[in-house]
């Protein structure tokens, strides 16, 4: 079976944050957010693509994201609409962008620390790992978790 232009993405996202004070007997604060969407997918020159939008609790307008994945050491999350950033993470890299959001925009850097990406037929499995920061100040450990399924995966009900 092949992978479809109507695909499924679960995309869940968890940030350690590394600046808050450990409390003896307490576990470290993560904030987990998970995403189960419909998508639209295609391949061209090797590089797969994944395109969604997102909404945001009180704002107005949606952010649009395109996600790229090239080969197995590279993905870009890119994002425009009422949010933009070009993300890029890399093996073994520090890569920088400008978040911009309703409020400002930040200088946000990301040292990706491992990647594991399987391509089959008709599922993208990802995950990332990388350490976040705002201004050149270290923020986050942060875990990226992403499956990418055709809806015409016998799997696909196990997401929906």
């Amino acid at each position: 079976m092949k992978m479809t232009k109507d695909v499924l993405l679960s995309i869940s996202g968890r940030h350690i944050d590394i600046m808050a004070e450990p409390v003896p007997g307490c576990e470290r604060e993560d904030d987990v957010v998970e995403v189960v969407t419909p998508a639209s997918y295609y391949c061209k020159n090797g590089k797969h693509y994944i395109i969604y939008e997102e909404v945001l609790e009180g704002l107005a307008g949606t952010i649009r994201n395109k996600i790229k994945i090239t080969g197995n050491d590279s993905i870009e999350i890119i994002k425009s609409g009422a949010s933009g950033s070009h993300m890029i993470f890399e093996r073994n890299r520090k890569n920088q962008t400008y978040y911009r959001t309703p409020y400002g925009q930040m200088l946000v850097g990301i040292n990706t620390k491992s990647m594991e990406i399987s391509v089959d037929d008709d599922r993208i499995d990802v995950r990332v790992d990388y350490e976040l920061d705002v201004n050149h100040e270290p923020l986050a450990d942060c875990k990226i978790k992403m499956n990418i399924m055709s809806k015409e995966n016998p799997d696909f009900s196990v997401l929906s």
